[in-house]
């Protein structure tokens, strides 16, 4: 758990270390990083909550006519960048967004996931702790500093150099992020050429989201060094696996985990159970927050080792849910869908509101699937209640609209602004003309 700092700390620790600037760092609604950043003169005034931004031209904040905004530093999240220049260093501070009243802004993604996790403390549960794996592909950059469409090696799962090429880089992350604070326990190439992983010890879900922003920042920042070009973009090469987020997920009671009951044949609880039939009724609701791009459906197909079918097994890793054999303590239940461009406070947040409903309302868990699921068919899949996820992200946000469960859990204002964006965006893509059906129909029709 991270320490809260007072002001006289922070102002201490900027002075020790040289640091001359300050970002202070917030989400907007699609996941993108924004900060204002202060000189290091301006720090104290920021701690008393005294530094205001202009809301409306951040996507799904506010309107131009409400655009006052406050700017609110946690203080457990002050870190200095492990990199620099000789006129000084640069640190951040995550915020939380308040509005011009004091209130809390209702579309501040981390506010929302604070207000889901108030109602899970409200039902008795001290902590949500989860647990990512974020996978990356690395690219080429051209003369120019652009990013170009070849990866960087050849390299399959858990290779290493000559055909890794980028183990140094990967190296030099892993480093960083060490430097700032996280336990790295694993780093290894993935199934595809040019794609990594690179995990991190979990943390309680408001930490984790931090922690998962400030990991696709220190990743782009190291490779960019690399000369390469780093992306989270799900599906960026045809033909081969895209890029996952499998999240780990495990509610505690009064610092003992909710999910576990040695007496229990499989060794989950009741919570756990209910929990789990929560995340399965509404997996494909979550589906448009958890994978919210147009891109995002091209990994969830079948083939490609990226769970597409709705369904949960203890070892078979076809179903949406896996169930990781460590118990005790180590209880958690893997959620394989989200992918690493979402937004993780409101993937996690969608997320825990569909378990929490599970428990609140008791649902059945379905029985495991121990089969392959790529290979069964339709009928079969039918007689065991296997559904899909949705297809693409037109429907996906028509089956979240639909779920009052995941949507109250976010809001009005950010389900409004959410939805206007991806339809927008899928009403774009879908009017598009790709080069594929130019050379498939043009000539011969």
């Amino acid at each position: 758990m991270r320490k809260m700092y007072s002001k006289e700390e922070i102002l201490r620790m900027a002075e020790d270390s040289n640091v001359r600037y300050v970002r202070l760092q917030f989400t907007d609604l699609m996941g993108v990083i924004k900060n204002v950043e202060i000189p290091v003169d301006q720090l104290g005034k920021a701690l008393e909550n005294k530094i205001m931004f202009d809301g409306s031209s951040i996507e799904g904040f506010v309107r131009i006519e409400e655009s006052d905004m406050y700017l609110i530093p946690d203080r457990s999240t002050w870190l200095v960048f492990p990199w620099g220049s000789e006129q000084g260093r640069v640190a951040r501070l995550i915020c939380e967004i308040n509005l011009p009243d004091g209130q809390p802004f209702p579309g501040d993604p981390r506010g929302v996931l604070r207000r889901v996790l108030e109602r899970a403390r409200a039902m008795g549960f001290d902590a949500f702790n989860v647990g990512p794996e974020p996978e990356f592909f690395l690219f080429k950059l051209d003369e120019h500093g652009n990013p170009t469409q070849q990866v960087n090696d050849e390299g399959g799962y858990f290779d290493w150099a000559p055909l890794d090429l980028g183990e140094n880089c990967r190296r030099e992350i892993t480093l960083a992020l060490e430097s700032m604070g996280f336990e790295i326990e694993a780093s290894h190439h993935e199934v595809a050429p040019g794609q990594h992983e690179i995990d991190f010890q979990y943390a309680d879900a408001i930490e984790t989201a931090d922690n998962i922003g400030t990991f696709r920042l220190v990743v782009k920042t190291i490779a960019r060094q690399h000369g390469l070009h780093a992306t989270f973009m799900p599906k960026p090469v045809y033909g081969i696996n895209g890029s996952g987020m499998h999240c780990h997920m495990s509610l505690f009671r009064d610092g003992e985990n909710a999910f576990y009951d040695p007496a229990d044949e499989m060794g989950l609880s009741q919570t756990a159970r209910h929990f789990l039939a929560g995340i399965l009724t509404h997996a494909p609701a979550f589906t448009a927050v958890c994978n919210p791009l147009v891109n995002s459906y091209k990994r969830l197909v079948p083939g490609f080792e990226a769970p597409c079918y709705v369904a949960w097994s203890l070892k078979n890793r076809s179903p949406l849910v896996r169930i990781p054999a460590s118990r005790g303590l180590g209880t958690r239940i893997e959620v394989r869908s989200p992918d690493p461009s979402c937004n993780p406070y409101l993937a996690i947040a969608a997320m825990l509101a569909a378990g929490l409903d599970g428990i609140e309302r008791e649902l059945a868990l379905p029985d495991p699937v121990n089969r392959n699921i790529y290979v069964m068919t339709r009928e079969e899949m039918e007689e065991v209640g296997i559904s899909s996820l949705p297809e693409n992200l037109g429907a996906a946000i028509a089956v979240f609209e639909q779920d009052e469960v995941v949507t109250s859990a976010l809001g009005d204002h950010v389900v409004q602004h959410f939805v206007e964006a991806k339809r927008m965006e899928w009403d774009i893509y879908r009017t598009q003309i790709s080069d594929w059906e130019r050379q498939q129909y043009l000539s011969v029709y």
